[in-house]
């Protein structure tokens, strides 16, 4: 390995360290449970908690496109995580409503700013055909925090004495001290970024919506995002409704989602270094109007399962090969563009809100219907796409 080399992959270590703090926003889904069981919450009181993740994401976007262009990237990131570090000490304190309510603000808030941030500082390392992968591999390890968060909250529940008395909430300490040492490891780690050729507003930001591949790119973020909310949310009740399984059993369904999009999120990060984006976001968005073609038509639980793992699979490079081809497309405006297309992710809320009213009209098979719509738009924005 060259010196080059080392110096290059001595600086994506901490950044990907970051990629694995951004999922620790992931936590919410679990820890909801948690406290809605510790306070008697009711559902709609619990929900409140994953949701304020996807509003924080339409605030704060844009405007920490704007931020970077006044601080930098990696000073953004920083910041981000510090946020990040705050959120995780808070629950130390106890588990009241307020408290959680205000820890999981700023973990939304503080998810907000590095996602838009971290993945331009990544392009500042990596750049050209390798960054699609390099997006894709940040995922993989974004991933693996997000698998890992149960897990560790489940060891805390049932193990009381190594825990400090905290039971479930030694997740945040655990997550914290990695926070910390991602601030400590990023911070001393030089990293050149491109200088903006002016301050720009959030007006200009948002002026980037007219030009029309960058609106497609947004949409492309908004329809990606909605199916994997959607499916989560989805799947356990098409198996209760088409099989008549119980909701325990059902819940296998969602961790098979994501064991196959990490799955892919590894395997895109490799053969996205020998096939190009449009092909590969190809096969993706065909293995998911497949997986939606059966889960529209079948009563079979193989076959289900079948279709769910084809969305976890080609669902998983959506989000970084549409990414990376905005990116690239106007590389004087990264920080904009990357502000935009984190905003996308408000797509989390509005496509569960769609189907949650066709659900109801006709069942389960609507929501299916809707997801539909999101594929259908992604084979007419890889059919925009350049080889």
């Amino acid at each position: 390995m060259t010196a080059k080399q080392q110096l290059k992959y001595g600086r994506l270590i901490p950044v990907m360290l970051c990629f694995f703090a951004m999922g620790f926003v992931d936590l919410v889904g679990i820890a909801s449970n948690y406290v809605k069981a510790d306070l008697g919450l009711t559902d709609s009181q619990a929900n409140i908690f994953p949701s304020l993740v996807f509003f924080w994401f339409l605030i704060f976007s844009v405007p920490t496109g704007v931020l970077m262009n006044r601080i930098g990237r990696k000073r953004t990131v920083l910041l981000s995580l510090v946020v990040t570090a705050i959120s995780l000490l808070l629950p130390l304190f106890g588990d009241g409503y307020a408290l959680m309510l205000c820890s999981f603000s700023l973990l939304g808030i503080g998810n907000a700013l590095m996602q838009t941030s971290l993945n331009p500082l990544l392009s500042n390392i990596i750049s050209g055909e390798r960054l699609a992968s390099s997006l894709t591999f940040g995922q993989f390890v974004k991933a693996i925090a997000s698998f890992l968060a149960p897990y560790i909250a489940m060891w805390g529940a049932t193990q009381a004495m190594p825990t400090f008395g905290l039971g479930w909430r030694v997740l945040f300490p655990v997550y914290m001290v990695i926070a910390i040492i991602a601030i400590l490891w990023l911070s001393s780690t030089p990293i050149e970024e491109e200088k903006p050729d002016k301050a720009s507003g959030f007006a200009a930001c948002l002026r980037l919506l007219g030009k029309p591949f960058i609106l497609l790119c947004f949409l492309g973020i908004i329809c990606h995002v909605g199916i994997d909310v959607g499916t989560n949310t989805t799947a356990p009740k098409l198996l209760i409704e088409r099989v008549g399984i119980t909701l325990e059993e059902a819940g296998f369904a969602t961790s098979l989602y994501f064991i196959f999009r990490t799955a892919g999120c590894l395997l895109g990060s490799f053969i996205l270094n020998h096939l190009s984006g449009r092909k590969f976001l190809a096969i993706s968005v065909a293995c998911m109007l497949v997986a939606m073609i059966g889960l529209l038509s079948t009563e079979s639980l193989p076959i289900i399962y079948i279709c769910i793992s084809l969305i976890g699979f080609g669902n998983s490079n959506v989000f970084s090969i549409i990414f990376a081809q905005a990116l690239t497309f106007v590389p004087e405006k990264k920080n904009e563009v990357s502000g935009l297309m984190i905003m996308g992710l408000f797509g989390g809320t509005i496509f569960p809100l769609l189907m949650g009213v066709a659900s109801d009209a006709v069942g389960q098979v609507g929501a299916v219907a809707v997801m539909t719509v999101g594929v259908l738009y992604l084979i007419f924005y890889t059919l925009k796409l350049k080889n």
